[in-house]
């Protein structure tokens, strides 16, 4: 049965490409494993769905590599009670494993064609805990924040205050930062005694389009 192949291409996934290069929250890993990838992508890339590689997702949009999904997503230390922010939406994919591993997933997407289709599908899925908005990520969802975690999954020039903002106290940020074709994971953690930034992997993600990001023009 398909499903059994896609189940095994999962576990497969999830050993060689994820917990082998060093991700270790079991939650992560086990959502990672639960989580269909290949519905998030169109029925000609089914085959390659579990893939080392990132794939397209339209609308010159992509479905991140897994190992970069689960590395970021760790990042967050997601307990199950956080009510989270991801920006770009794209194919759905990331605010699925999110849903899996928090309370409430808010998720925004600029282009409303994929931020829509994505919509049906989680909810298809029973992804019920995902609340997909259609705007300018840049600004984050200021009538919702704070927020416990923040996840961005797209590029941006650098790490941006309004996210910050937008932050709970002890909250994370995850957020690819860099020029447009060369970037970092940068971590910034919200303590008491002020904001703590790290960075880690290098990375090349789609261009953060909007009022605090790139331009169209610059992103082109």
């Amino acid at each position: 049965m398909a499903t059994d192949k896609f189940y095994k291409e999962r576990q497969m996934m999830v050993q060689y490409q994820i917990r082998a290069r060093g991700v270790k929250d079991e939650k992560v890993l086990s959502a990672m494993e639960k989580v269909p990838r290949h519905l998030f992508v169109s029925e000609s890339l089914r085959d390659s769905a579990y893939s080392d590689s990132p794939l397209p997702a339209g609308e010159g949009q992509t479905i991140s590599q897994p190992y970069m999904v689960a590395m970021m997503t760790e990042m967050l230390e997601l307990k199950g009670h956080e009510r989270v922010l991801e920006i770009g939406t794209g194919s759905g994919y990331q605010a699925a494993v999110l849903s899996v591993l928090a309370s409430e997933v808010y998720t925004v997407e600029r282009i409303e064609p994929l931020a829509l289709k994505a919509e049906r599908l989680l909810k298809d899925l029973g992804y019920l805990n995902v609340h997909v908005h259609v705007g300018d990520g840049t600004l984050g969802l200021p009538e919702y924040a704070p927020f416990d975690a923040i996840i961005v999954t797209a590029a941006s020039p650098k790490v941006q205050e309004t996210y910050v903002k937008q932050l709970k106290l002890n909250g994370r940020l995850v957020i690819p930062v860099g020029e447009r074709y060369t970037q970092v994971i940068s971590l910034t953690k919200k303590t008491p005694s002020g904001i703590v930034t790290s960075t880690s992997t290098p990375c090349v993600f789609v261009p953060l389009i909007g009022k605090n990001g790139w331009s169209e023009e610059d992103a082109n």
